[in-house]
């Protein structure tokens, strides 16, 4: 068997603990992370792309399942039929590509948004119109929007790189 990407469940904001742990015991870790622009400033400005997820790359052959069951912070590996599941290589390139094209824009701008926020849209079909942002999708790089358009308040999907808040006119 040779090495294979798996996923780790974490316990609530211990991907950090978890990641390090692992690395310090030489296990290959991919953690993908992206940095925002929190609204606390002293807030953390790195965040986990799949909250209490993160991926490793291993042999169990070589180093045994038992050697994951007791790292602090983690809940376990993600299995079905009590088998580890695995990742697919691909899966975690695009991955990596993802990560690194929201980060060449500056990373992720939408903390301190909340439902009902005034925002521009900057690119795409809808460039240079205002919205209201109404919620972020499962999928953190797309948010819905409701846009006046064509004479009726229309729900939009969009990416989320292409909105920025507005500030309330008094």
């Amino acid at each position: 068997m040779a090495t294979q990407w798996y996923t780790v469940f974490c316990k609530p904001r211990k991907e950090f603990q978890v990641a390090n742990y692992l690395q310090s015991n030489d296990i290959t870790v991919y953690h993908p992370t992206l940095k925002v622009k929190p609204v606390n400033p002293r807030a953390s400005k790195i965040r986990s792309y799949f909250p209490r997820y993160l991926f490793i790359c291993v042999d169990f052959e070589q180093i045994g399942i038992s050697a994951l069951q007791w790292t602090p912070g983690s809940v376990g590996l993600v299995e079905f039929d009590g088998k580890p599941a695995v990742v697919p290589d691909l899966f975690i390139k695009d991955l990596r590509k993802r990560i690194a094209k929201i980060e060449a824009v500056g990373g992720l701008h939408l903390d301190g948004l909340k439902q009902g926020d005034p925002v521009l849209i900057k690119s795409g079909a809808f460039a240079g119109y205002d919205a209201i942002f109404d919620l972020r999708l499962s999928d953190q790089e797309r948010v819905q929007v409701l846009l006046y358009w064509l004479g009726r308040e229309t729900k939009v999907q969009i990416n989320a790189n292409a909105i920025d808040k507005r500030h309330r006119q008094h």
